[in-house]
Order: C-alpha cells, then sequence, then structure tokens
C-alpha cells in the first residue's frame, strides 16, 4: 500500500467500510448527487482544465469532471482499494480516456508540482489527520491561482441521517452520535471559521464558506432505507452494541421514523446541509 498517514481512515476504507461503499455505489450517489452540480461549477471545470478530485471514491465526481474539460484530464486519488476498482470499471466501461485513478493519502501523496488547475471533493476532506498539512500538500498540487473546491457537512442536525440516527436515543447506545469535534470526523469541518482557519494556515486565499442544501434519495420505501441506514458503518457501530430485542426495537422505530419522510413515490428523501467551501493557491 502506498504510504499512509491516516492510517485508521486507510484500514476502515480497505475493509467493511470501503466494500459497503464500493457495493452500494449507486445509492450512496442517490444520496450525494445533489452536490455535483453546485460543486463542479465552483470549481470552474472546463476546456483543458486538469483536475484533482481528493477522496474519489467510486469516481462519479472524477468521470464528470473529465466529461466537462474533455481536452484536460482528470485524477482522482482515495484511500480506499475496493472503491477504486469500482472506479476504474465504471471509467472503463464509460469509454473514458482523460480519467484516471491512483490510491494513496492527499496528506503526504508525492503530488507533481502545479500539475492541477482545480481540486475538488464531494466528502473527501473532513479525515484528514493534520488537516493544515493535508491541505498544504494539496495547494502544492495546484497552480498558482489554482482552484479548490469541495463539499462539507454542515452541523449534525442540519442533516436529515443524523437526526433519523439521533431518534433511536433511548434505544441504541446513541450519545454524542454525530457530534461535531475537532479530530478527524466527518464534522470535522462543520463550522466555517474552522474551515477558514484551516486553509488560511494552509496558504490559501479568497476563502468563501456558502450554505449548499439537496434531498439525498435513501431508499425506496421506510423499510429499505432504515436497513440501508443500519448498515452504514455508523449504523453497524450502534447495532453491534445492542442484542437482539434492542436491535428489532431501533428497526421498528427508524422504519416509523424514516416513513414521515416518504415522498408521493415512496422514496424516502432526507435534508443534507452542507457548506460549498472556495479558495485559490496563493500566487507565486
Amino acid at each position: 500500500m502506498p504510504e499512509m498517514v491516516n492510517t485508521q481512515q486507510a484500514e476502515a476504507w480497505n475493509g467493511p467500510e470501503g466494500t459497503h461503499w464500493a457495493r452500494h455505489q449507486d445509492r450512496w450517489n442517490a444520496i450525494n448527487e445533489g452536490f455535483n452540480e453546485p460543486l463542479l461549477t465552483a470549481a470552474a471545470i472546463t476546456g483543458d482544465r486538469r483536475t484533482l478530485d481528493l477522496g474519489c471514491g467510486a469516481g462519479q465526481t472524477t468521470r464528470l469532471a473529465a466529461r466537462r474539460a474533455p481536452a484536460g484530464r482528470a485524477l482522482g486519488l482515495d484511500l480506499s482499494a475496493p472503491m477504486l476498482a469500482e472506479a476504474r470499471n465504471r471509467a472503463a466501461a464509460e469509454g473514458l480516456a482523460n480519467v484516471s485513478f491512483v490510491q494513496g493519502d492527499a496528506q503526504v501523496h508525492p503530488f507533481e508540482e502545479a500539475a492541477f488547475d482545480a481540486a475538488i471533493s464531494r466528502y473527501g476532506v473532513m479525515f484528514y489527520a493534520d488537516p493544515e498539512k493535508a491541505f498544504g500538500n494539496i495547494g502544492r498540487a495546484l497552480r498558482p491561482g489554482g482552484r479548490l473546491a469541495f463539499v462539507c457537512p454542515a452541523a449534525p442536525e442540519r442533516n436529515g441521517w443524523v437526526t433519523a440516527m439521533a431518534s433511536l436515543n433511548g434505544i441504541l447506545p446513541v450519545g454524542g452520535f454525530g457530534m461535531p469535534g475537532g479530530g478527524t470526523g466527518m464534522f470535522s469541518l462543520a463550522a466555517p471559521e474552522r474551515v477558514r482557519a484551516v486553509l488560511a494556515a494552509a496558504g490559501y486565499t479568497g476563502v468563501t464558506v456558502d450554505e449548499v442544501t439537496a434531498y439525498g434519495a435513501w431508499g425506496g420505501d421506510a423499510e429499505d432505507a432504515a436497513d440501508f441506514l443500519l448498515a452504514t458503518g455508523p449504523g453497524r457501530h450502534l447495532m453491534q452494541q445492542a442484542d437482539a430485542p434492542a436491535q428489532d426495537r431501533a428497526r421498528e422505530a427508524l422504519t416509523t421514523h424514516l416513513a414521515a419522510h416518504e415522498t408521493p413515490d415512496g422514496m424516502v428523501r432526507l435534508l443534507s446541509t452542507s457548506w460549498l467551501v472556495t479558495a485559490e493557491r496563493t500566487q507565486g
């Protein structure tokens, strides 16, 4: 495996979590793809632009970037071998010749200096052990004036899947589930002031943090969505700490909660609130 400093993340994404995301990539895209257009537009990808996709997963955003810049190229970087295998298969099936994928840790990956016009990420930059060093390393991969654009979650209580899981408090050991902190979790960049501080320390200028929202499709009905949520990493972690009767009660309670979010077509759609962050690499 390439050099890694985010070893816990590498273990997770090359284990059950990475396998789950690779196997269910279409479902995760249905949940998160509402952020694709704002992200790619903010990155100003067109023509012959060279794009780096950070935490690219199975590569949907990488492939979209490659299509937006047919005379350019797009490189997807991720820790997860299972998801990168899926990304390569999908790019080949779509006949995309200007896209490639590499396994690596953005915090220490030996990027070619000034090799990219833009760096993007859809929910892939919240887990760095040292975010200032990671974004500094990414910045060196951008040309002077190159653009960084990424989407990261806003506060947990503003995201419907967290509210759904938190509704199980008293049945499962939810505790402080989903609460942000200064570490490397999903909500480590939920505070705009922290985003600005991290990027300033990493040498970026012109930082903007704008709210973006999208409804994601979590399942074909409430029961399907509940099963899926409880099979995710956070869901599995909570369920493994409960006995069988408590697991049954949790599944029933979550299904009831999600039934209130069924749309007329039967789909369960939950609102996600995120930050769309843009910045530029310092000139010169």
